[in-house]
């Protein structure tokens, strides 16, 4: 769940991205991961989804090292991926890697927490 204020907005990345209309200091934790949010989905109970709707989830998870696929149940789905991105991954948190300025994309790298890459390139 984002601790820090966001919005969608259209990214230079890809589709839509999370964006803050704050000034977040380097170091900020700027998600946490909250059960009773984030939907852990086994990927048995994924299976069982109809499609296309498993598809469609399936978009917007990642599979976490103990093999559990995470729906973030805010913005958090919207974030998108940059090989220098502005945030970090710490187990369960994403905190600002660097001071991001009012209006800025918030960036994570997938490959820090998804053990299944997505078909698009990482590069």
């Amino acid at each position: 769940m984002f601790l820090v204020p966001t919005y969608l907005a259209q990214s230079r990345i890809h589709g839509l991205g999370v964006f803050t209309p704050v000034a977040i200091p380097a170091g900020t934790v700027v998600w946490d991961l909250n059960p009773e949010i984030d939907w852990a989905i086994p990927p048995e109970a994924l299976a069982q989804f109809p499609e296309p709707f498993r598809t469609r989830i399936r978009h917007y998870c990642y599979l976490n090292v103990d093999g559990v696929y995470m729906f973030c149940g805010d913005n958090g789905k919207f974030m998108n991926h940059e090989n220098a991105p502005n945030c970090f991954e710490d187990d369960t948190r994403t905190i600002a890697a660097r001071d991001i300025a009012a209006g800025e994309e918030l960036t994570c790298d997938y490959r820090a927490f998804e053990h299944e890459p997505q078909p698009h390139d990482l590069g």
